[in-house]
């Protein structure tokens, strides 16, 4: 104990301290002042996305997408205050990045997808729409998935990714949906009395627009019958409901006008082989 130079380590001491402390207390006092801008910004982001009427959902992934990429850039920032070289912490961060991406490029291909959804909008919440053999109404749109109701009231869930790449149908964008229906006659009908009351039925019901006007014509002359189309246009939302109705109100009103609808038939004629 007593070979030991304690004025030797003191120096040291002091020597250490004023080497590294000063740039511990400029890091600390940058990553604070940093990590407040940060907060201000996203803040002003989110005011100016509100003002301009971004989607919601949009407007949580871009700010959380935003803040995340300003803090990774500040704490790059700290690192080589301190000495680290940002080339190893990038060096590692990307080795991490490849193998994380490896293992969910299915998660990163639906993060993708909806990325794409939020920012061109095909489709949003409330809208009427058919995607990867499902139809249903958008209940939500999420990052990675979709959600629909069907008319079953069946919840689907649909990865966005198979949305990005596929078909959509949206029947609620242009606002008006036409429900189209095949009626067939009897050929001794008086087509001009059918389509009179197939228009009555039509014209009956005010979920039925009456612009674009109904459309009642004869379609195909069909084996059994005279095939008629029906074809009202409504708001998407009442579509099933009406469709539903209008099959019911058509063949109760041609039953109440004698109009027949007639149904396949086949005559079977027998021959008796027993005197020959």
């Amino acid at each position: 104990m007593d070979n030991i130079d304690w004025n030797a380590i003191w120096v040291k001491i002091q020597d250490i301290f004023f080497e590294y402390v000063p740039d511990i207390l400029l890091a600390l006092f940058t990553l604070w002042v940093g990590l407040r801008l940060i907060k201000w910004i996203m803040h002003m982001l989110d005011l100016l996305f509100k003002n301009r009427d971004v989607d919601h959902t949009l407007r949580v992934f871009l700010n959380s997408l935003l803040g995340w990429t300003m803090k990774i850039i500040l704490f790059l920032s700290i690192f080589q205050m301190l000495g680290v070289a940002p080339s190893s912490f990038l060096a590692i961060l990307g080795a991490a990045g490849l193998a994380i991406g490896l293992a969910l490029q299915g998660t990163l291909a639906n993060f993708a997808g909806g990325v794409l959804i939020l920012l061109f909008k095909p489709y949003k919440k409330g809208d009427l729409i058919n995607a990867q053999g499902e139809l249903g109404t958008v209940q939500e749109v999420q990052i990675f998935v979709t959600i629909l109701l069907s008319p079953e009231n069946r919840t689907i869930i649909i990865p966005n990714g198979a949305m990005a790449n596929g078909n959509i149908t949206n029947y609620t964008t242009a606002g008006q949906i036409r429900v189209d229906m095949t009626i067939g006659v009897a050929y001794d009908s008086d087509l001009k009395k059918t389509k009179e009351v197939l228009q009555a039925v039509l014209l009956g019901d005010e979920r039925v627009l009456k612009d674009p006007t109904p459309t009642v014509g004869v379609s195909e002359l069909a084996d059994s019958s005279v095939n008629m189309v029906v074809r009202p246009w409504c708001e998407p939302a009442v579509y099933w409901g009406l469709k539903f109705d209008m099959l019911e109100k058509c063949k109760l009103a041609l039953d109440e006008a004698d109009i027949v609808i007639p149904f396949p038939q086949r005559d079977v004629h027998l021959i008796d082989h027993t005197n020959h």
